[in-house]
C-alpha cells in the first residue's frame, strides 16, 4: 500500500487520466430511434458522427512512424480511467455493436471503468427520489454491462452536495471525481479542527475521504483532478505532440507544492478525437510509450484508490465542474453559458426548470395514484424496471415480481406505461438542456421532447394531465430569437404528435461509422498478432479498401 498522506518524493509519479464518455440521450420518444441531425452530416446524427471520430477510434488508436505508416494500434481505454453514459452505451449497443463490443471487452480486462448517474442529470437538483432513483440506475447498468460492482462514480458535470454525498455512500459508492474548486475544507483525518481551502490551496496529490455524518462506517473517497493541467488538455491538446503532453504532466508535477505522487487528469472523452482530430493518437503514444519510458505509472482511478491509504479528509461544496455558481448554470442566468448574440441571457433557465418540475409532480402524483393498483410497491418497482430499460431483463420477467396480476393485459399496459413515464420524467432533466445559451437550441428541445412524451404516455392509459400551469410556466422562459418556452413547446408537441418522417438520405447513404478502410486495418493487425484467420465479412472490408470488386 502506498500512503498517499506522506511526502512520496522517492516514488515514481502516479499519472491518471479520467475521460467522461457521454452523448444527451436524443431518441424520439415514440419511436426510441434518433432523428436526423443536420449537423452531423454525412453521419446520420451526432451519435454517429462522434463514434466514429472518437468512441471507435479510442479503441484502436494509431501510432505512425515518421513515414506516416502505422506500426502499432493502441486501445486507450486500457490506460485510461473512464466512465461511458448509460444512454450512450445502449445506443453503441444497439446501432454501433463493435465498438460497443470492444468498449465491453476492454472494460472487462482492464477493471479502469467506473460507473455514471443514470440520465446525466444535476444531481444536486434532484428531488430524494430521483436522486436515489439515478443512482441506482447507474450503478445497475454497469453491473449488468459489465459483470461486476462499480466501485466508482462519475457526477454528471461532477456536480455534487453533502445530499449527493449522503446517498453515494448509502449506496456503496467506494470514490468520485471532483474538481479542486469544488472543496470547502480540509484536515488530516484524527484531528477536530478544518481548514477553508480552495483551488489554489488544496494539494491535489493525495486522495481525501468524505465521512457520512451519521453513519460512521459509511464514507466516499474523492480524487481531486488537477484543475491547470486538465483545463489544459481539454482546449490545447491539439496543439500538442505525445512528449509536449508528458512534458506538461512532469512540469506540473514539479511546481506545485505537493504531498503525495498523484497526478490526475479529467476531461470529456470526446477531447480525444472529436474536439481534437487525432488527439486519440497523441493520447495513446503519451500514456503507453512516453510517460512508462520517463518512469511515470500510468493508472486508473480504481488502482489508485485500491493501493493508497487516506490521511485527509475533505467537505464538499454544492457545486460543478462547469459552472463558476455553484449548480446555478441548470437552474438561473448565472452567466456561464457556450455564447450566443450581444446582449443574449439565459433567463429562460429558471422557468423551463420550475415547468419541469410541476409535470414531473404531476406525473408522480398520478404514478402513485394509478401505481396503487397495478403495482405491488410503485417506487420499489420504478428501481427496479431499470433492468427492461437497458435490455437485462424481459418487461414479462420483472411484472412477475412487481406487477399485481401480471397475467392480465389491462393491468400490463397500465403499469408499463406508468413505468415508461417515470423513465421520461427523469429523461427531461438531463443537464445538456440548460447548459447552452437558448431555449430554442436542439438542446432545450430534447428535454422538451421527454416531457411531451411522458404526457403522451399518460394519455394512453386516459390520464390526462392538467399541464395548463406547466405551460404557463414555459411562457416565462424568455428566448433569445424571438421565441419563448410556449412557442418551443408547442412545436415539439406537435413533431412527437406526427407521424415520424423518413428521413432523406443522402447521395450514396449515410457516412458509415466504422470505414472500411478503418475495419480493414484494424482487423490485420489483430489477425498478424493472435495468427488468426480474417472472416468473411472483413476480408471483403480488405478488398473493398484495396479497391477490389468484392461482395
Amino acid at each position: 500500500m502506498t500512503d498517499s498522506s506522506g511526502p512520496n518524493g522517492d516514488e515514481p509519479l502516479i499519472l491518471v487520466v479520467h475521460g467522461h464518455f457521454y452523448q444527451p440521450p436524443r431518441e424520439d420518444p415514440r419511436t426510441g430511434a434518433v432523428p436526423v441531425e443536420s449537423g452531423a452530416a454525412p453521419w446520420h446524427d451526432f451519435n454517429a458522427k462522434i463514434t466514429a471520430e472518437c468512441y471507435h477510434p479510442n479503441l484502436f488508436a494509431r501510432v505512425v512512424d515518421p513515414a506516416g505508416k502505422i506500426v502499432e494500434l493502441i486501445d486507450n481505454y486500457a490506460h485510461l480511467s473512464f466512465n461511458i453514459g448509460p444512454t450512450l452505451l445502449s445506443w453503441l449497443e444497439d446501432n454501433a455493436s463493435e465498438t460497443y463490443e470492444g468498449l465491453r471487452k476492454s472494460a472487462l480486462e482492464s477493471g479502469n471503468a467506473i460507473a455514471q448517474g443514470f440520465n446525466h442529470v444535476i444531481l444536486p437538483l434532484c428531488n430524494p427520489r430521483d436522486l436515489r432513483t439515478q443512482i441506482r440506475w447507474g450503478l445497475a447498468d454497469f453491473r449488468h454491462r459489465f459483470g461486476r460492482v462499480a466501485e466508482g462514480m462519475w457526477l454528471p458535470e461532477t456536480a455534487v452536495n453533502d445530499e449527493v454525498m449522503v446517498v453515494l455512500a448509502e449506496e456503496g459508492v467506494r470514490f468520485i471525481i471532483l474538481a479542486p474548486r469544488q472543496v470547502e475544507s480540509i484536515r488530516p483525518i484524527g484531528v477536530e479542527s478544518w481548514t477553508p481551502a480552495d483551488e489554489g490551496s488544496l494539494d491535489t496529490s493525495v486522495l481525501y475521504r468524505w465521512q457520512h455524518p451519521s453513519r460512521l462506517s459509511q464514507s466516499v473517497t474523492i480524487m481531486f483532478y488537477d484543475g491547470p493541467l486538465s483545463n489544459e488538455v481539454a482546449f490545447g491538446i491539439g496543439s500538442l505532440s505525445s512528449a509536449g503532453l508528458v512534458d506538461r504532466v512532469e512540469r506540473r508535477a514539479a511546481n506545485v507544492e505537493r504531498k503525495g505522487r498523484l497526478l490526475a487528469i479529467a476531461t470529456d472523452g470526446e477531447t480525444f478525437g472529436h474536439h481534437h482530430h487525432f488527439a486519440d493518437r497523441t493520447l495513446a503514444f503519451a500514456l503507453s510509450q512516453v510517460a512508462p519510458e520517463r518512469g511515470i505509472r500510468v493508472l486508473s482511478s480504481a488502482e489508485v484508490v485500491r493501493t493508497h491509504t487516506i490521511g485527509w479528509e475533505a467537505r464538499v461544496r454544492e457545486s460543478a465542474w462547469s459552472c463558476a455558481h455553484g449548480v446555478g448554470r441548470w437552474e438561473t442566468d448565472c452567466g456561464c453559458s457556450t455564447g450566443g448574440g450581444s446582449g443574449w441571457h439565459q433567463r429562460w433557465r429558471a422557468p423551463l426548470r420550475d415547468a419541469l418540475n410541476l409535470l414531473r409532480d404531476l406525473a408522480a402524483t398520478a404514478f402513485e395514484r394509478r401505481g396503487a393498483g397495478v403495482l405491488r410497491d410503485p417506487w420499489d418497482a420504478r428501481d427496479a424496471y431499470v433492468d427492461t430499460c437497458i435490455g437485462a431483463r424481459s418487461f414479462e420477467d420483472f411484472a412477475a415480481e412487481h406487477v399485481v396480476d401480471p397475467a392480465d393485459p389491462d393491468t400490463m399496459a397500465v403499469a408499463r406505461a406508468l413505468l415508461e413515464s417515470q423513465r421520461l420524467a427523469m429523461a427531461m432533466y438531463t443537464s445538456c438542456g440548460w447548459f447552452f445559451n437558448d431555449i430554442a437550441g436542439i438542446e432545450a428541445r430534447i428535454v422538451l421532447r421527454f416531457a411531451a412524451g411522458l404526457i403522451l404516455e399518460l394519455q394512453r392509459i386516459d390520464e390526462a394531465l392538467p399541464t395548463e400551469a406547466f405551460v404557463s410556466t414555459l411562457a416565462r422562459a424568455e428566448g433569445n430569437q424571438a421565441i419563448n418556452g410556449d412557442a418551443v413547446w408547442r412545436e415539439v408537441l406537435a413533431e412527437v404528435s406526427a407521424d415520424a418522417p423518413q428521413p432523406t438520405m443522402p447521395p450514396g447513404g449515410w457516412a458509415p461509422i466504422l470505414a472500411d478502410l478503418d475495419r480493414a486495418q484494424e482487423a490485420v493487425f489483430a489477425a498478424l498478432r493472435k495468427g488468426d484467420l480474417i472472416d468473411d465479412d472483413t476480408l471483403s472490408a480488405v478488398g473493398r479498401s484495396l479497391g477490389l470488386a468484392v461482395p
